[in-house]
């Protein structure tokens, strides 16, 4: 059973890079896939994030690499760095993001009415632009050296409209972005999209829909939220590891096109 299942979801000899590396799922990224045999190169900016959760980590089967993934430049250089040390990637995780958080300015947090242009163009520019481009460089150069996986991390509020009324932070009011929104759901159809177009170069491209995780919370934006969740909690961030060996290894060899929901039920009511 064991070597039946090493098999199947086993990464050895695979190459696979991940995309903001340098955050708390980025990270969680990283740690699973070298568990699973995987070589793997983590891509993020390190200078604002100097080794984030990753400096612990001492494997010569793994690298970070300072990439700004809205650089199409940057991208490149970092996937021939890549290759020279590990050979074509096999996987590619596009988890890198921008979010308001709820103690951002006014201006990003307030009524869709005044949301500022330069906000939007920032997190269009990582969440959209940016996978865009890691999908055309490395993707490309997977579909010219024999196939892999691409998953493209979506959030539930790429599906989903967010229900304003469970946000405020420190009892004022909060409102979700809808740059975030509008970037997660162009997310799933670019999988789509992709997933058709190198179905005969062997990519196989999927989106990874994830609901909220986590991370110390506001109190009160804590309980608003599970409320809204069958399974009464948000995800602690061990909790995708699954679908990530799924989507990764052989055991999806059949996958492509899809959006794979993990959100605690959230979208189920």
């Amino acid at each position: 059973m064991q070597k039946y299942l090493e098999k199947l979801f086993g990464l050895s000899g695979k190459t696979a890079i991940v995309t903001g590396a340098a955050g708390q799922l980025g990270g969680e990224f990283v740690r699973c896939l070298l568990n699973a045999g995987a070589k793997v190169a983590a891509f993020d900016i390190w200078l604002e994030n100097p080794k984030g959760r990753l400096k612990e980590i001492k494997s010569k089967k793994f690298i970070m690499l300072n990439v700004d993934i809205t650089k199409k430049e940057s991208i490149q250089n970092g996937l021939k760095i890549v290759v020279s040390k590990f050979g074509p990637p096999k996987i590619l995780i596009n988890n890198a993001a921008l979010d308001a958080p709820p103690n951002a300015n006014e201006q990003e947090t307030g009524p869709f009415e005044s949301y500022p242009e330069s906000s939007w163009q920032t997190i269009m520019d990582v969440n959209l632009k940016g996978m865009f481009l890691c999908c055309q460089v490395i993707g490309g150069y997977m579909a010219k050296t024999g196939g892999g996986s691409i998953i493209n991390i979506s959030s539930i509020y790429g599906i989903l409209s967010p229900d304003q009324r469970i946000y405020s932070y420190k009892k004022k009011p909060f409102f979700k972005p809808i740059s975030y929104s509008v970037s997660k759901a162009g997310v799933v159809n670019l999988s789509r999209y992709l997933a058709t177009y190198w179905a005969k170069k062997k990519v196989r491209v999927n989106t990874l829909t994830l609901g909220g995780v986590f991370n110390n919370q506001d109190r009160n934006f804590l309980k608003n939220y599970t409320e809204k969740v069958p399974l009464s909690r948000m995800a602690n961030q061990n909790e995708y590891n699954g679908a990530i060996l799924f989507l990764s290894s052989d055991a999806s060899s059949y996958m492509t096109g899809s959006n794979l929901i993990i959100d605690g039920g959230w979208s189920a009511w």
